[in-house]
């Protein structure tokens, strides 16, 4: 019986063709906009941590404006990366996600701190801190079921989050400033961006209820 040689298989013909947009990038995206994110994150325990120098590092009198001034780059960097990644076409999906936990952290250890220093009642600490846990994850079950659009954020939220980055740099001054009692502006601004918390909250709940209906299988 005759044998024929076996045919020559070429490797690279019968791989399947790839290309750079078929491979998932297993490496974490990093630009100008990310680094912002990263910088604003790296800023927040600078806020807390400058209340707990040695006074001969940073006076006592001196640490309000230093804390105020950390917490209003930050909030800068807020906008700038944002606008940054749009402008010039370097949004990502990792980009998105740590934005607003960067976002939700220096809000949270900002009130903390100011809870501990006794200018903050932790009442409204709670209900802003709190909210944001919650609709974080309202947003991350929506998302698994495709519907994270009906709890994307609205005006009613970018005005509740301008109101608490006002307020929280003015409670951190806590002096007067161009005759103005900055501690009683950021104190009553904060109790109207609780009550936009409040707010907010409702509303994107009331817009996620008939989806959680749905998939409950109450309707």
């Amino acid at each position: 019986m005759h044998i024929g040689k076996r045919p020559h298989i070429d490797a690279t013909a019968a791989a399947p063709r790839l290309n750079q947009h078929s491979i998932p990038d297993s490496h974490m995206p990093f630009n100008i906009p990310i680094f912002l994110t990263w910088l604003r994150v790296a800023l927040i325990p600078l806020v807390v941590g400058v209340y707990y120098l040695p006074a001969p590092w940073l006076p006592v009198a001196d640490r309000n404006l230093a804390a105020t001034l950390v917490f209003i780059v930050a909030a800068v960097t807020d906008w700038f990366d944002g606008y940054l990644a749009r402008r010039w076409n370097q949004t990502s999906a990792f980009g998105a996600f740590l934005d607003p936990v960067a976002d939700k952290l220096m809000v949270a250890g900002a009130l903390l701190v100011l809870v501990q220093l006794g200018r903050v009642n932790a009442i409204i600490a709670f209900i802003i801190i709190g909210r944001e846990i919650t609709i974080s994850a309202l947003r991350e079950w929506m998302a698994e079921i495709g519907a994270r659009k009906s709890v994307a954020v609205n005006s009613l939220g970018k005005i509740k989050t301008a109101a608490q980055m006002v307020a929280i740099p003015m409670l951190l001054f806590h002096d007067m400033l161009f005759g103005i009692d900055m501690h009683m502006a950021g104190e009553i601004l904060l109790w109207i961006a609780g009550v936009l918390t409040v707010w907010s909250m409702f509303y994107y709940l009331r817009r996620a209820l008939p989806l959680i209906k749905e998939k409950s299988g109450t309707l």
